[in-house]
C-alpha cells in the first residue's frame, strides 16, 4: 500500500512501506528530459544529471560517494526523455541520509566550473562509445527518422558540438528553471517510518512555490510514408530495427499493446522469438519494446542479424507483424501475456529500488500512481479484439521507420525495400 502527499509548494511525495525489507530506496525525481531541449541545448539535461555528483556547496564528489557507499549503499542516476531520476539505495537504518544526500545534490549543486570542463570531455566520450555501438547506434538513426527536427529524435546524451559548448551559466540557467518543487516528486520504498521521512521531506523542501511553465514541444503528426535508412559500417553483424509511431501512455488500448507486445516480441516465447530464433536461425537476439510520452509513442522491433540473411530475416518481422493485423491471438496467446503482464509487475514490486523505480515514473510523469488492482482489470479486460484494433492503429503503411547498421549491399537493399510494405 503506498500514500500521496504534496506540499503546498507542489512537491509531490509518495511511499511504499514494505516492513519485511532491511532496505530503503530514494528516488528525487524531475520532470525535465531530452523532450524539453531545443537543438542548441540538446543534452543539457543529461550533463547537468552527471555535474550533480561532483560536488555540492558543503559536500565534495568524495563526501557523496563516501556517504552512501560507506554504509553499505549505493547511488546513481539517469536522464529519460521526458524525466530525471537520481536514486539511492541503502539499508534502512540510513533512509534519512539517503534523502540528505539527494536533496543536497539537487537543491544546491556546486556546478564547478573546472569540474565542468573535465565532465563535458567524458560526456564526448560516452556519445563516441555509443557510437560504436550498432545496436545503439540503429536506435539514434531510428529516432531521428521518426521525429526529425523533435527534440524526440535527438540523442539524450547531445551531440560532441552542444555538449562541448554548454556554459556554467547554461547549466544554472536550466536547473533554475526546471529543478523546483513544483516539478519534482519523491519517492521512497522499504522499511521506512513514514511520519519521520515525511517530516524530514518538509523541513528540506521549505521553499515558497514559484510560478513557471515546464512546457515541450508536443508532436503535432506523424511522417507519412516509410522511411528506410541505412547506415553503413563494417561489423559481424547487421542490426536492424523496425519504428512505428504509437499510443500516448494514457490511451485506452494502452494495457492491449502492452499484451501485443509481449505476444509478439517481449519475451522467449513470443512469435518473434520463437519464429525467426527458435525455428528458423536467423539471429540471436530478438524483441520488440513500446515507449509511451504523453502524446505519442514507439513501437520497436530490434534485431541482430546474419549479414547474409538480412532481407529473409526483415520479411518474416514484417509477416509476423502483418499476422498481428490481420489475424486474432490465439485464447491461449491472450491467457498466457495476461499472466505474464501480471507475474512480471508483482516481480518488480518485491524489491524496494524497482518499487521506487515504478512509484516514481507514475507520479512524475502523470501526477497519479494506479493501484496495482486498477491495472490487473485493465489487462483481464483486454480481448483478443482488442490486441487487433491496437495493432491496426499502430502497424500502418504509413506509420513505418525501418534503419540498419552493417554492410547491407545494394542489392539487398533494393529488396528491403521492396518488401518494407507493412
Amino acid at each position: 500500500m503506498y500514500r500521496i502527499n504534496s506540499l503546498k509548494n507542489g512537491l509531490k511525495i509518495i511511499t511504499a512501506g514494505m516492513p519485511h525489507m532491511e532496505s530503503v530506496a530514494v528516488g528525487l525525481w524531475i520532470g525535465v528530459g531530452g523532450r524539453y531541449e531545443d537543438k542548441k541545448s540538446c543534452g543539457m539535461s543529461h550533463l547537468i544529471e552527471h555535474m550533480l555528483f561532483k560536488g555540492t556547496g558543503s559536500r565534495t564528489a568524495n563526501m557523496l560517494k563516501e556517504s552512501i557507499e560507506g554504509v553499505g549503499g549505493s547511488f546513481n542516476a539517469f536522464t529519460g526523455e521526458e524525466e530525471t531520476c537520481y536514486f539511492v539505495k541503502l539499508p534502512s537504518d540510513y533512509a534519512a541520509l539517503g534523502l540528505d544526500i539527494l536533496s543536497d545534490m539537487v537543491l544546491n549543486p556546486k556546478l564547478d566550473p573546472d569540474e565542468l570542463e573535465k565532465e563535458k570531455h567524458v560526456i564526448c566520450e560516452e556519445i563516441k562509445m555509443y557510437m560504436d555501438q550498432p545496436a545503439h547506434r540503429v536506435f539514434d538513426i531510428l529516432g531521428h527518422s521518426m521525429w526529425p527536427n523533435h527534440p524526440l529524435g535527438r540523442p539524450i546524451t547531445g551531440y560532441i558540438d552542444t555538449v562541448k559548448n554548454f556554459t556554467r551559466k547554461d547549466l544554472i540557467d536550466f536547473t533554475l528553471r526546471y529543478y523546483r518543487p513544483a516539478n519534482m516528486s519523491i519517492a521512497v520504498c522499504g522499511r521506512i517510518k513514514r511520519d519521520k521521512i515525511l517530516g524530514s521531506i518538509k523541513k528540506i523542501f521549505f521553499m515558497p512555490p514559484k510560478r513557471g511553465k515546464f512546457a515541450y514541444m508536443p508532436v503535432r503528426k506523424a511522417n507519412k510514408g516509410k522511411n528506410v535508412n541505412f547506415f553503413h559500417k563494417a561489423t559481424e553483424q547487421t542490426h536492424v530495427v523496425f519504428g512505428f509511431h504509437s499510443i500516448h501512455r494514457t490511451h485506452d488500448l494502452r494495457y492491449a499493446l502492452a499484451l501485443l507486445n509481449v505476444i509478439l516480441g517481449g519475451n522467449m516465447s513470443s512469435r518473434l522469438f520463437d519464429r525467426l530464433r527458435e525455428k528458423m536461425a536467423l539471429c540471436y537476439d530478438i524483441s520488440s519494446s513500446v515507449r509511451k510520452y504523453a502524446e505519442t509513442g514507439a513501437f520497436t522491433v530490434h534485431a541482430g542479424i546474419d549479414n547474409n540473411r538480412l532481407a529473409e530475416a526483415s520479411g518474416e518481422i514484417i509477416r509476423e507483424i502483418r499476422k498481428m493485423k490481420e489475424s486474432y491471438v490465439t485464447a491461449d496467446e491472450l491467457y498466457r501475456a495476461k499472466e505474464y503482464a501480471r507475474g512480471q509487475l508483482r516481480l518488480v514490486l518485491e524489491d524496494t529500488a524497482a518499487r521506487m523505480m515504478w512509484l516514481g515514473e507514475k507520479m512524475v510523469l502523470e501526477g497519479r500512481a494506479p493501484r496495482i488492482k486498477e491495472i490487473f482489470r485493465g489487462v483481464e479486460k483486454v480481448t483478443a479484439g482488442d490486441i487487433k484494433k491496437v495493432a491496426n492503429i499502430v502497424f500502418n503503411k504509413d506509420n513505418m521507420s525501418f534503419a540498419t547498421v552493417g554492410p547491407a549491399r545494394e542489392n539487398v537493399k533494393k529488396k528491403l525495400r521492396k518488401i518494407l510494405t507493412v
